[in-house]
């Protein structure tokens, strides 16, 4: 996406309808094609008239349906557009996701010549760039529109509900002139909403699966809906509690309820709904918003460590094969890093990484990227920018042991110096994947350079293996690179990676005494960000890997054994084990489901609305899925933590949910919540990690504040629980 995004396009991925090729695009492009869209987002004109005088298809569309005009117009390429139009690029070709025209995508950039030169060629989108203008206040995008053959009264007539807003007296006068020689239009009488009845509808809004919350905003006689940091939409009413957006046509919105009151609004755009709870007391009948969920007071002991039992390691992300738990660990509930109670240690890492640490014996371990040039731009929080950090400056990649008792560096191990082969997202590092140990070896991943690595424990090296460059990022325009993540995983002898990118992407099985590598299987999927996971059940054992599509191997051979979908288009959550089933979730448009995978499941699997169950599916759940933390199923409950703060509990056998509820204040979460001794431990980026009561009834337990940015999944070992920081790694425990 652009990298300013409006409101507009936040709920237009939201409601987004599967995507696909568009019908006249083959499924996979030709070189040529490639070629051409490489040239257009390059801006090289030279390029462009090349591929297209070889025989490259100038609408030509990318799984998405994005063609050459629009990489062109989004990276602001006057002469290339001009070029693309003049050998018949069409203006209003829309790509299948997102629903943006060429024109769409240069206005969200500013690039003010090339919307004129599109709405100058047909653009059926003045209406919209018209609104978007005046709502900026920017004349030169207004006069590009003003000069559209394409604007009708209703156009005019929105943009001048905007300029009113924004009290823009100049603009007013200016759009009302323009208003006043427009041909007259039949057309449904206008509608007229008392103000009485629009301060009813102020107030906030809540999506309950994505938590996406929509501020309704009373300014004189005009209501507005907004998102966090997003500028306003203009309601214009077609009913008594109906709205269109003047911004943008195609967006309608409903409010109702019973009683005379309130109670949510429905977003409709393309025949796809999406509904949003009232979560603020209404005007006309004052009342404290419903809790989310019931909040019960600790009762005493609570927070006692729970007893030791025989210490047990943690080997990988999340733990053994990902559960995110471990009882009998003695893990603390409550410490403070100021006054040091129950912190045990605390030692400093060079660079940032957003990996986990793991813990093994006497031994943690983590790995780091530094960056020569001391970039360390990062930034926190629920936004959907897409833009990555431009920092390819020479970088050393290391691994460090420390001494679990006392945080002592026991050794450290530089894997690599070099460029990074590709660039990283603003929430990642050139280190996000968790090593892995069987307690002999340990095995990273540094994706950013391709590159497997194995040391023994006494961090002596072992082997290297290239394994290409792991390329993963936006799937609708592979310029925007956002790094790899995924973490290997052991079985048996094997080292396994999920090496999902923008192309060629594969599931690969390596030596762990060799590096050899013992099988590969490629995939047919796009960049994905999840851990693969060994599903054990019913004699049976499975890898299984989540991706817009979902898929199980046999581990020992690559063997594909079955898919299933639909699911996200992008995919974050490792798949988790729990009674028999794997769960796997996505948080991504066009669909957020959670399903409940049984062993027996073989071949191809699809779930719709007419086919809503299938013998191999417990249960599933098409809505309510997450995007970054990976769920947990602890004590036969499932657990999903939305990046939003929303825990979301479910029966693990039924799939009924039990509660939902906000964890804290709310704010953006991105590690996973790991699970102790009846608790759960969940951190923030804020860098709070919060212990909630495992069971059916939602109960906060503690709030540990430590200061700094959390990314990282804390793990639990053997007394401790360990925190990794964007700068610090914590020995958090008893003395």
């Amino acid at each position: 996406m652009p990298i300013a995004l409006l409101l507009v396009l936040a709920l237009s991925a939201a409601l987004a309808s599967a995507p696909g090729p568009s019908p006249a695009a083959p499924q996979q492009a030709t070189a040529l094609n490639e070629e051409l869209w490489a040239a257009a987002r390059a801006g090289d004109v030279a390029r462009v008239k090349k591929a297209l005088d070889d025989g490259a298809d100038v609408n030509a569309g990318t799984r998405y349906g994005a063609t050459a005009l629009t990489f062109a117009a989004d990276k602001g390429h006057l002469d290339v557009v001009k070029l693309l139009l003049d050998r018949g690029a069409d203006v209003n070709a829309q790509d299948t996701f997102y629903r943006m025209r060429a024109a769409d995508m240069a206005m969200m950039n500013n690039h003010v010549a090339v919307v004129r030169l599109l709405l100058e060629r047909g653009s059926k989108n003045a209406g919209n760039v018209l609104s978007m203008a005046v709502q900026r206040g920017d004349a030169a995008l207004v006069d590009a529109a003003l000069a559209s053959s394409e604007l009708t009264r209703a156009n005019l007539g929105a943009a001048l509900a905007v300029a009113k807003q924004a009290n823009n007296p100049a603009m007013v006068e200016r759009l009302t002139a323009r208003l006043a020689r427009m041909p007259a239009e039949a057309g449904p009488p206008p509608v007229t909403v008392e103000r009485a009845v629009l301060e009813r509808y102020a107030g906030t809004y809540r999506n309950p699966s994505t938590g996406m919350t929509i501020a309704a905003a009373l300014a004189g006689d005009q209501l507005t809906l907004s998102t966090p940091g997003q500028p306003p939409l203009t309601l214009v009413p077609t009913s008594q509690t109906g709205f269109r957006a003047a911004e943008f046509e195609g967006l309608a919105f409903e409010f109702a309820g019973r009683g005379g009151l309130v109670e949510r609004l429905t977003l409709t755009q393309n025949s796809t709904t999406q509904a949003f709870e009232r979560v603020t007391a209404e005007a006309a009948a004052p009342a404290p918003a419903k809790p989310e969920a019931p909040v019960t007071k600790p009762d005493p002991g609570a927070l006692d460590p729970a007893p030791r039992t025989a210490a047990r390691p943690w080997p990988a992300f999340r733990g053994e094969n990902a559960n995110g738990s471990n009882d009998g660990q003695g893990a603390v509930a409550e410490w403070d890093v100021e006054t040091r109670r129950n912190v045990r240690w605390k030692t400093p890492i060079p660079g940032i990484s957003n990996s986990s640490p793991i813990v093994w014996g006497d031994r943690v371990f983590v790995v780091t990227a530094i960056s020569s040039a001391g970039d360390a731009t990062f930034r926190t929080g629920l936004y959907g920018d897409v833009a990555p950090v431009n920092d390819l400056s020479e970088h050393t990649w290391k691994i460090y042991a420390l001494d679990k008792a006392t945080g002592r560096i026991l050794w450290e191990r530089t894997a690599y110096t070099g460029l990074p082969k590709v660039k990283r997202h603003t929430k990642a590092s050139q280190a996000n994947s968790t090593p892995v140990t069987d307690g002999r070896r340990v095995a990273a991943v540094f994706g950013s350079i391709g590159l497997l690595a194995a040391w023994d424990v006494d961090g002596t090296p072992l082997w290297t293996r290239e394994l290409g460059v792991l390329d993963s990022g936006w799937f609708f325009d592979p310029e925007y690179q956002w790094g790899h993540s995924s973490s290997p995983i052991i079985y048996r002898n094997t080292v396994i990676v999920q090496a999902d990118r923008q192309k060629q992407s594969y599931l690969a099985a390596y030596d762990l005494d060799s590096g050899k590598e013992v099988w590969r299987t490629e995939r047919d999927e796009i960049s994905t960000w999840g851990t693969p996971t060994l599903f054990r059940a019913e004699g049976r054992e499975q890898i299984v890997t989540n991706g817009t599509t979902i898929r199980a191997y046999d581990p020992a051979t690559g063997k594909p054994l079955w898919t299933l979908g639909p699911n996200s288009e992008v995919t974050v959550g490792t798949p988790v084990v729990g009674d028999g089933l794997v769960y796997v979730t996505g948080g991504y448009p066009p669909v957020r489901p959670i399903y409940a995978v049984k062993p027996t499941a073989s071949g191809p699997i699809r779930i719709t609305d007419e086919t809503s169950s299938h013998d191999a599916i417990a249960w599933s759940n098409p809505r309510e899925g997450t995007y970054i933390p990976t769920p947990i199923f602890y004590r036969g409950i499932l657990y999903t933590c939305g990046n939003n703060g929303i825990l979301s509990a479910y029966d693990g056998k039924t799939g009924e949910r039990i509660y939902r509820a906000r964890v804290g204040g709310g704010g953006a979460f991105s590690a996973s919540p790991v699970a102790a001794d009846g608790r759960l431990y969940l951190a923030n980026e804020d860098g709070d990690v919060f212990v909630v009561r495992a069971g059916r009834t939602y109960e906060e337990l503690a709030k540990n504040e430590m200061n700094e940015v959390i990314m990282s999944t804390p793990a639990i070992s053997d007394g401790l629980l360990v925190v990794r920081t964007l700068g610090q790694v914590y020995g958090i425990g008893q003395p």
